[in-house]
Parts: structure tokens; C-alpha cells; sequence
């Protein structure tokens, strides 16, 4: 059997993004095919990580419910209700590397349809929570394995189809993740006000696991990469081979490009969720109730998904990391513009400033912020080649995880939970931890962009 270096660097030659499986999709296959791709990508996104990222609804609901007595979360802090959505988040990346690997031994559309179930049970499961260990092992854990599982090996699968239109199928795979959290925010809040919280999370995993399991069937390798995977996996049996994960080579880990891309993934994604897991809580302070609450939620995805057009469109005219580091830097001025002002101008002479300085807040973040979760994988192939693609992917997907799973929750115990729903400005220092996390972010995305123009002329457009 190969070593696991090996296996590493053979798993790391040919990409799921290389253009060289095919050239011109229109003549090879039949456009339903690549609609059907298209589609099932669409699904995929929709739902896993659209709920995913629709946990503030959840988020505002339990921290109400921690102020009743009898509830599963009576007592709990900010910080501990919070670690929920952090654990699902974190899980969603971390897991990378493990599900891209077990696609290409096991393939594809086992290891969706696998998540699918996976994410469905988590939510059935959480259901019947009683404390809050409960929802941080199902809503929080179980959930974030079942969307890796699911979302990962999409994500790596919708390209290979595509070569001339690549670009737009997978602009519109992504907005899924947009439309449908424009969708299940008000859905959520509705069932949870007329069914119970309880059934809500019932329904929501029933429809998780029917229309992921479908559209994962659809997901398969295109052909000729078939069997480019098939020869990266000789040497792996399917018994034992699921542990074996593709490593980096170990001088592009050491590299200056590696570390400042890691560095940009963990800053960035340690200071990107707070704001999107407490939109709801945050608008109950300036006085909404819980339903025009949660449409926050829904204005952010809006946004985002006119942008990732938009900004899908400008990178590739005037450079991915170019772009990288102006969405990055503009989530960081949203913060500090718009989000920390609005924070004092509660009075009643002054809320009206509020309500519109949030509001900005909301479009814009939800503009700029998720640019990075799709613009920094496809600055990959620039930077590192494609022969290092699969697995660096995976290890920058692992390190977001990380960031996730650090990050949010030390910025969530910033916020006490005795005056959460009530005071606006006890949102202040999490507020500034996150731009300057972002910030940060930027500043590390500015050295990906001087690194890639070292050893070459200086190109405007990279």
C-alpha cells in the first residue's frame, strides 16, 4: 500500500476545478444533464447550509426561552447558547478534508445522500432535547457532520461538469445558500410560533433528509474525472482506506503563501458568524418583535445573494484576491460604520438612527462577508497550482473550521446574558472583537496579494 505522503501528493494532481476533463460541455453530454447538476447543487445549499446559517433564529428563540423557568435552556448564557450554532458551523469546515477523501473512494453521491440522513436525524433528534448539552450534540455536532458531508463533496463535484460555464453554474449552486436562507427564516419563525419550536425542528429535518438524499444521487463525478479519481485511489482499499485523509506537501505548508492564506481563513471565519447568529437578538433590543426579528436574517441573505453575482462577476474580470481583500476589508467598515453606532442610538429621539444604520448594517455585511467563503477556494488554483488543489482545499477548509470554533464563542461570552434582548450596547465588544477580527482578516488577504505577485511582474488582476 502507498505511503500516506504518497497518497497525498497523487490525491493533490488533478482538481475537481481542472478544466481538463472536458472542454466543451454543450457536446459532450445533454443539457439536462447539466441542468440536473445544477439543480441538485441548488438543493443541496438550500437546505444544509442555508439552516446552517438561519440559526439566529434559533439563537433569539433560546435565549428567550433561557429567561422562563422550565425550559431546556432556563439559566444558560449567551456564550453557551451560541456554542450550538459554533459547534455546527465549525463542523461544517473541519470535516473537509475527510469528506472530499471518502467521496473519491466511496463516491459522491454515498457520501451526500450519507449527510443528508446524517443532518435530517440531527434535527428529529433535537426535537426531543431536554438541556442544552442535548441541542449542542444534535443541533451543534451531528448537524455540522451531516452539512459537511453533504456540502463538501457538492462543492467539489459541480465543477468537474462544467469548463466554459463554470463560473455561472457555480454562482448559481452557491445562491442557493442565499435563497434559501431568504426562505427558511420566516418559515422557521412561523412554525415555531403556530407548532412549537419542537415540530418546527421535526419538519425541518424531514425536509432536510428528503430533499438532500434526492438530489444527491444526481451528484456524481462526470465521467472522465471518474477515472482520474479512480487512479489517485488504486492503492486505498475501501475498508481501511476512509481513515487516510490527504495531507499537504510539506513545502507548500511551509510556504509564506500557505501561512498567510491560513492566517486570512482562520481570522476571517473567527470573526464572520457572530454577527449573522445574532441579527434576531440584536434587532429585539432596538425594539422588533420576534417575526420582523427574524426577517433580518432574511434581508442578509438577500443581499448576499444578489452579491455573490455580482462579486462572482468582478473577481473573475478584475482578480480574485483582489477582491478578496475589498469585500474583507468592507465587511470590517460595515462593522465599525454601521453596526457599533447603531448600538447608541436607542433613545426615542434617536432610534430611528438605529433602525436605519442596522439596516445598512444587515445589506451590507451580508454583501461583503460571504464573499469570502466562495471567492477564497477559487483563488486556490492561482496560488498553488492545480496539482496542490485537493489538499490545500481541505486544509483551509479544516482551519475555518478551527477559526469557528475559537473565534464565536469567545466573542459570544463578550455578550452577558442578563441584558441581551434588552440593551443594545452590551453588543459593543463583540461587535469591535469581530471587526477587528476581520480587519485582520484583510491585512492577511493583502499578503496573499503581495506574495502572489513575488518572483513576477507586478499584475493589477490577480
Amino acid at each position: 500500500m502507498a505511503s500516506d505522503t504518497e497518497l497525498a501528493e497523487r490525491d493533490a494532481d488533478v482538481s475537481p476545478q481542472d478544466p481538463s476533463p472536458q472542454t466543451d460541455e454543450a457536446e459532450d453530454y445533454p443539457t439536462w444533464q447539466y441542468a440536473l447538476v445544477v439543480i441538485a447543487g441548488f438543493l443541496v445549499m438550500s437546505t444544509t447550509c442555508a439552516f446552517i446559517f438561519s440559526y439566529g433564529v434559533y439563537q433569539s428563540l433560546y435565549e428567550e426561552m433561557a429567561r422562563v423557568e422550565g425550559t431546556p435552556f432556563t439559566g444558560a448564557s449567551t456564550a453557551l447558547i451560541n456554542l450550538i450554532g459554533t459547534l455546527a458551523i465549525a463542523l461544517m469546515s473541519m470535516g473537509g478534508p475527510f469528506a472530499m477523501h471518502w467521496a473519491k473512494i466511496y463516491s459522491p453521491q454515498a457520501v451526500i445522500v450519507a449527510g443528508g440522513w446524517v443532518f435530517g436525524i440531527a434535527y428529529i433528534l433535537s426535537s426531543f432535547g431536554k438541556a442544552l448539552w442535548h441541542f449542542a450534540l444534535t443541533q451543534g455536532v451531528l448537524l455540522g457532520i451531516g452539512t459537511c458531508l453533504a456540502y463538501v463533496p457538492t462543492m467539489s463535484v459541480a465543477p468537474t461538469w462544467f469548463d466554459k460555464r463554470r463560473g455561472l453554474a457555480m454562482g448559481v449552486i452557491i445562491s442557493g445558500s442565499a435563497v434559501g436562507g431568504m426562505i427558511w427564516p420566516p418559515a422557521l419563525r412561523a412554525m415555531i410560533m403556530h407548532l412549537g419550536f419542537r415540530n418546527a425542528l421535526r419538519i425541518s429535518g424531514c425536509i432536510s433528509l428528503t430533499l438532500v438524499s434526492v438530489a444527491g444521487y444526481a451528484l456524481r463525478w462526470e465521467p472522465q474525472f471518474q477515472e482520474h479519481v479512480r487512479m489517485q485511489t488504486q492503492g486505498l482499499r475501501r475498508k481501511s482506506g476512509w481513515i487516510k485523509a490527504p495531507m499537504v506537501n510539506y513545502r507548500v505548508a511551509r510556504s509564506k503563501r500557505f501561512l498567510a492564506q491560513a492566517l486570512g481563513c482562520f481570522l476571517q471565519s473567527a470573526g464572520y458568524s457572530t454577527p449573522l447568529f445574532f441579527y434576531a437578538a440584536y434587532a429585539s433590543t432596538l425594539g422588533y418583535n420576534a417575526t420582523t426579528a427574524a426577517n433580518f436574517i432574511t434581508l442578509s441573505n438577500a443581499s448576499n445573494f444578489v452579491s455573490r453575482i455580482a462579486i462572482g462577476y468582478g473577481a473573475d474580470r478584475y482578480g480574485r484576491i483582489n477582491a478578496l481583500v475589498v469585500t474583507t476589508l468592507l465587511s470590517s467598515i460595515a462593522i465599525f460604520a454601521f453596526w457599533i453606532p447603531s448600538m447608541f442610538h436607542t433613545a426615542d429621539a434617536s432610534k430611528s438612527s438605529a433602525d436605519g444604520l442596522f439596516i445598512v448594517f444587515t445589506i451590507l455585511y451580508g454583501a461583503f462577508a460571504s464573499a469570502y467563503i466562495s471567492l477564497f477556494p477559487a483563488s486556490l488554483i492561482e496560488l498553488f497550482g492545480v496539482q496542490h488543489f485537493t489538499s490545500v482545499n481541505g486544509a483551509l477548509y479544516l482551519i475555518r473550521g478551527m477559526g469557528a470554533l475559537i473565534g464565536t464563542p469567545l466573542t459570544g461570552m463578550l455578550i452577558p446574558k442578563s441584558a441581551a434582548l434588552t440593551s443594545s450596547y452590551i453588543y459593543e465588544r463583540a461587535g469591535i472583537v469581530s471587526g477587528v477580527l476581520l480587519m485582520a482578516a484583510t491585512l492577511a488577504c493583502l499578503w496573499v496579494r503581495i506574495e502572489a505577485s513575488i518572483g513576477s511582474a507586478w499584475k493589477w488582476r490577480v
